[in-house]
């Protein structure tokens, strides 16, 4: 367990270090990512110095206002830039991520990655059985499809059961988080883009 901690530290640290690091060969100021991304320069600092664990779609926003893609953030592996108006991902394709500090036993399986110039990014996600200890909020909005098991999402307050072929929209800068419930992990579909000025910016 400490090991599997270690590592996910190891993987946090290289992201904030990935971060701060394109961001400066860009001379873009902490200010100026702030008022790019519409995140709070302190938050910004804190994943850079690895006092804050950010969501996938976070990183995602940053990935974007420093054109770059989010796997790179991730893992450091370069993608192929070519523009593509299609692309197709294979199952044995899926770019596989697990939660950073891994703790909730998320993982992530990215289906959208090879398309450049998205507006979208989407996942394939199982969910532990625990909350986080800090529900996500940020900018944009969210598409979720239950591919297997139950889960309960709790979504500004409210908490929610869901199962097999539920779907649910959302704003995503209202206080969310999920986990699953039942036997199994649960799975779903996860759609996720930032607001059209966002993009467009």
């Amino acid at each position: 367990m400490i090991r599997m901690e270690e590592q996910a530290r190891n993987i946090c640290i290289a992201i904030g270090k990935r971060i701060r690091g394109i961001r400066n060969e860009k001379r873009m100021t902490l200010d100026e990512m702030a008022a790019k991304t519409g995140f709070a320069k302190s938050y910004l600092s804190q994943i850079e110095t690895l006092k804050r664990e950010p969501p996938i779609s976070t990183l995602a926003k940053i990935a974007y206002v420093l054109g770059v893609d989010v796997f790179f953030l991730l893992t450091g592996e370069a993608r192929d830039d070519e523009d593509r108006d299609f692309s197709l991902v294979k199952v044995p394709e899926r770019r596989i991520v697990h939660r950073p500090f891994g703790k909730y036993g998320y993982v992530y399986e990215s289906i959208s990655y090879k398309k450049a110039n998205r507006l979208m990014d989407a996942f394939v996600v199982t969910t532990g059985f625990e909350f986080p200890t800090e529900p996500l909020t940020h900018k944009g909005q969210e598409l979720i499809y239950v591919l297997e098991g139950r889960q309960e999402f709790f979504y500004d307050g409210n908490i929610y059961e869901v199962g097999e072929g539920d779907c649910y929209c959302f704003e995503s800068n209202k206080p969310h988080y999920s986990r699953s419930i039942g036997d199994k992990p649960g799975k779903v579909l996860l759609v996720f883009a930032s607001e059209k000025s966002d993009r467009l910016g």
